[in-house]
């Protein structure tokens, strides 16, 4: 099965050690499939997939929210997403 389209995604991990608090930022891709959507932890079916959004909150980053029959989920993206939600709807309007 091939990628339709891929957005890198980034997420925040942070860890004290010994007595230091360590902040370390790693990014990761989203991966949109005829049949699904695929993050580094998640997998969702594409009919479980409502909706996905898109809030920019900076100039160099915003939130792209996918909308589930499992709640909301939100990832910190650093790039414009519109070809990945034409993407998504395109493969929703076709069924």
């Amino acid at each position: 099965m091939s990628i339709i389209s891929m957005i890198p995604y980034t997420y925040v991990e942070r860890k004290i050690k010994r007595t230091q608090k360590v902040t370390i930022q790693h990014s990761k891709d989203m991966c949109l499939y005829t049949d699904n959507i695929q993050t580094e932890n998640d997998c969702f079916h594409i009919n479980s997939v409502f909706d996905i959004s898109y809030k920019c909150v900076s100039k160099e980053s915003g939130f792209l929210y996918l909308h589930t029959n499992q709640g909301m989920f939100a990832y910190t993206i650093h790039t414009d997403p519109a070809v990945f939600i034409a993407a998504y709807k395109d493969i929703k309007k076709k069924g």
